[in-house]
């Protein structure tokens, strides 16, 4: 392992879980659709305004972990009031057509996945 990887200390022997732990965040999928679905910069107030049910501390949080994972951009304008702005970097729009083909499968098997866990529910 190169010295600059950062050990997880949940799974600190498996690198991939540090990085899908990061993505497959409660929120993390919603900015990131959010972000690329605006196709381009947007503020705080905007992606907040985008998923209403995130809290403040939750989308702050979120944003904050997509940065450090360069996912997101976060740029700062020195205005009065100062203005911030996010938007996907490079490797963040390289993820949306994997994000995409989850979505597409969600949606497509939809349906079933209901009709199972009734199902599923129903034996119990």
């Amino acid at each position: 392992m190169t010295k600059d990887f950062i050990v997880d200390p949940v799974f600190p022997e498996c690198p991939i879980r540090n990085v899908l732990a990061r993505i497959s965040g409660k929120w993390a999928l919603a900015v990131l659709y959010t972000l690329n679905g605006n196709q381009g910069p947007m503020r705080y107030k905007d992606i907040e305004k985008s998923n209403p049910d995130i809290s403040q501390k939750m989308l702050t949080s979120t944003l904050r972990g997509l940065e450090a994972d360069g996912l997101v951009c976060r740029t700062v304008y020195a205005e009065m009031p100062p203005r911030v702005e996010y938007a996907l970097t490079e490797r963040g729009m390289s993820f949306m057509p994997v994000m995409r083909q989850l979505i597409d499968w969600a949606y497509n098997n939809l349906h079933d996945i209901v009709t199972d866990r009734e199902r599923y529910l129903s034996s119990l």
